[in-house]
C-alpha cells in the first residue's frame, strides 16, 4: 500500500537532503564526500579507455601483442547523378500528342460543365497520382478558354519531356511521363 501521509516518503526524502545543512561540519563532509566521488568516477573512466599510468621513470616498453589501427574501408567513387537528355528533336509524336490532348481538355470548360466530367474528360491522358490533384480544381477558374497552337517539347529524356502548348491567356508547360499504359501528364505548370 503506498504512502500517502506528510511523515511517510517524502519526510523521508527531506530527511536525506536536510541533513548536511544541520551543521557546518556536516557540509564540509558532504563536499569532500561529493569531490571525492567525482574524482573516482573521472579516474575510474580514464581507466576504462586502456591508458594505465606509468610511475614516474618509468619506460613504456614495446610489446607483442600491440595491434595496429584498422584500415580505414575505402568504398568505390560514386559517379555524379545527370540526367539523361536528348535533343528536342527526339520528342516521341505520341507524347506530344498527349499533351495537346491534355491541354485542350484542361482549359475551362462550357458554363454548367461539371468538375467531375471534366475531370472525366482528362482522366484518358492523365496519371492516376495527378489525377488526384486535379480533383481539387474547380474548371470553372482556368483563365484559359482554348488553346491556340501547336505542342512545342522543350526538354526530352528518355521516358519523359516537357512541353509548351500556348493558349488564348498563357502558355503551359506540360510534364509527360512514360507509364506502363503509354504516354500519361503528370503535371503541369504556367509558363
Amino acid at each position: 500500500m503506498p504512502i500517502r501521509s506528510p511523515h511517510g516518503r517524502s519526510a523521508a526524502y527531506r530527511a536525506l537532503w536536510q541533513w548536511p545543512l544541520r551543521s557546518p561540519a556536516r557540509l564540509v563532509l558532504t563536499r569532500i564526500m561529493v569531490v571525492a566521488l567525482v574524482v573516482g568516477a573521472t579516474i575510474g573512466i580514464g581507466a576504462t579507455n586502456g591508458s594505465v599510468p606509468l610511475p614516474a621513470g618509468a619506460r613504456p616498453t614495446p610489446s607483442a601483442a600491440a595491434v595496429a589501427p584498422p584500415e580505414p574501408v575505402l568504398l568505390p567513387p560514386v559517379p555524379e547523378l545527370e540526367p539523361t537528355t536528348l535533343p528536342v528533336s527526339a520528342a516521341p509524336a505520341a507524347a506530344l500528342q498527349v499533351a495537346s490532348r491534355w491541354a485542350r481538355a484542361w482549359v475551362r470548360p462550357p458554363d454548367g460543365t461539371t468538375a467531375a466530367r471534366w475531370l472525366d474528360g482528362l482522366r484518358s491522358t492523365t496519371t492516376d497520382e495527378y489525377l488526384g490533384v486535379l480533383a481539387g480544381v474547380d474548371p470553372a477558374n482556368i483563365p484559359a478558354t482554348k488553346v491556340t497552337g501547336a505542342a512545342k517539347a522543350v526538354s526530352v529524356s528518355p521516358r519523359s519531356l516537357r512541353v509548351q502548348v500556348p493558349t488564348d491567356t498563357l502558355t503551359l508547360v506540360i510534364t509527360v511521363v512514360d507509364t506502363d499504359t503509354g504516354w500519361r501528364v503528370s503535371g503541369y505548370d504556367r509558363e
